[in-house]
């Protein structure tokens, strides 16, 4: 996650995907079904229960997880609007007493901590893009 920085869950695009990664090779349906699905569901889980890792609907409109160390690079292309706003709010899974799972969105920037807001403010559009990667 670190190495890459942002990651698709389950979705094949331009980025590494978790659950293939897991998997091991490419999944053709649904990863539940995969004979890896709970170690793909625990990776998963790991990724979204993590401090230094944040979830959005980013690549493409799928679940995908950015590292911290792109965090600003991220709020840079936010603010510039080179990246629309939707694509870059939070999201945090919620587990419910029942069992369920309900999911809190938390708008940009509201999310960016200070330190992050601080350091994206000294990259250029360029410099940000460069960081993340050709899908931006």
């Amino acid at each position: 996650m670190e190495q890459h920085g942002v990651v698709l869950a389950s979705a094949r695009g331009p980025v590494p995907c978790v659950a293939e990664a897991v998997a091991g090779q490419p999944i053709i349906g649904s990863w539940w079904a995969h004979p890896k699905g709970k170690a793909i569901f625990a990776a998963l889980s790991e990724l979204d229960d993590a401090d230094d890792v944040r979830c959005f609907k980013l690549v493409g409109g799928k679940v995908t997880f950015v590292h911290r160390r792109v965090w600003p690079a991220l709020a840079r292309l936010a603010s510039g609007g080179v990246i629309a706003a939707g694509r870059v709010a939070s999201i945090q899974q919620e587990h419910m007493p029942t069992g369920e799972h309900r999911n809190l969105v938390t708008p940009c920037p509201d999310w960016v901590p200070d330190d992050v807001a601080l350091a994206a403010t000294a990259l250029t559009l360029d410099d940000a893009r460069a960081q993340l990667g050709a899908w931006v």
